[in-house]
């Protein structure tokens, strides 16, 4: 295989996304705008003031100093060209040079030094750390697909504590990638079908998997191409349809969500009830009093029911060996080691903050 031959899919994965980036706190051209309005306002107060003082100044040339010689001589002043054409005489002229031109001459020197240090130096060093960071990505959480479900899913796990540093979106819709960069998140322009897109986030590093394509048809092609890549890593996907959630689960997903069903338990918690549907929302949000845990045991848990855990939650369920245990059965009574439990604790909106673990009481 000849060089160029190995060389085409990476230009071909290049051409199909854009590296991973994130947000700068101000756009490029708001930057360089404010540093240069701020150098020409400085270099301006110096014109004004040497034409004020313009009695002190000599023009060797032909004796008379002008406005076009006293912008000149400001310029080669604040450059410090200095040709000696003109020259400060008096005794204010040079105290005024001394005391005020000369540190708006450090300060506009510094303005465009550091505009050069930080649309040159800064900014490649910048992407040079992104390059480094996406190689090194582990432990991430990916989210494939920015719409309505997406979007919600990043603020949800923004707001239970995760790192927003630590969380990838990806998405081909440059306006819906926007939005997400204002949460700190990292971000990139692709199509999550493609293999090349789903290497480039270092798929099989992550902790985690969401998938919301907006289709049910797409999300089930991006389940089976994850799955094909990180055969371990955990994949939850949102369908919409409920024939399409085997399907999902046949490709590879661990959980499907299927928000039409889920706004189905709410209204018919509502009819049976004025305060189901509210605790059913309740649980699902970390914006509530108490929010669901999933775990897995602690060791100095081990042999104790599941109505006695360390983090002072209720636990519900027991997951082992892949069935799940209710906590009114006799196999909860002894939790073993390898458990997964789900329990209920209050939120920092409630008693304690929902992290499972710790006493974190305020």
């Amino acid at each position: 295989m000849t060089d160029r031959s190995k060389s085409e899919p990476k230009a071909r994965a290049r051409r199909r996304f854009q590296p991973l980036r994130r947000q700068v706190k101000l756009p490029v051209w708001g930057d360089l705008g404010i540093r240069l309005g701020l150098a020409l306002f400085l270099i301006l107060i110096v014109i004004g003031i040497h034409w004020w003082d313009r009695e002190g100044l000599v023009d060797n040339f032909d004796g008379h100093v002008s406005f076009l010689d006293v912008v000149y001589f400001t310029m080669i002043s604040i450059t410090t060209t200095g040709f000696g054409d003109i020259a400060p005489i008096s005794d204010r002229a040079r105290l005024i040079e001394a005391v005020i031109v000369t540190p708006v001459r450090f300060a506009v020197l510094f303005i465009f030094v550091g505009t050069a240090y930080n649309f040159i130096i800064k900014r490649s060093w910048e992407k040079w750390r992104m390059a480094r960071i996406q190689e090194q990505l582990t432990g991430h959480v990916v989210v494939l697909g920015y719409g309505v479900s997406g979007s919600q899913s990043v603020e949800e796990l923004i707001a239970r504590g995760t790192d927003a540093s630590c969380i990838v979106v990806v998405d081909p819709s440059e306006e819906r990638l926007a939005e997400a960069e204002k949460l700190g998140v990292n971000v990139m322009a692709a199509d999550a079908t493609r293999d090349e897109t789903l290497k480039a986030v270092r798929i099989g590093n992550a902790q985690t998997v969401l998938v919301s394509a907006g289709r049910d048809d797409t999300s089930i092609l991006i389940v089976l191409t994850v799955r094909h890549l990180a055969p371990k890593v955990p994949i939850s996907v949102v369908v919409r349809a409920q024939d399409n959630e085997v399907l999902a689960r046949q490709a590879g997903a661990n959980n499907v969500i299927n928000p039409v069903r889920f706004t189905g338990l709410l209204l018919a918690g509502s009819a049976k009830g004025a305060h189901i549907s509210d605790y059913l929302a309740d649980l699902a949000s970390v914006s509530g009093r108490v929010q669901l845990v999933e775990r897995v045991v602690d060791e100095k848990e081990c042999g104790r029911p599941i109505t006695d855990l360390d983090s002072g939650g209720t636990g519900l369920r027991v997951y082992r060996n892949g069935r799940a245990i209710g906590y009114w059965e006799e196999e909860c009574q002894s939790l073993q080691k390898g458990d997964i439990i789900v329990e209920i604790v209050p939120t920092e909106n409630g008693t304690t903050k929902g992290d499972g673990h710790g006493d974190n009481r305020e």
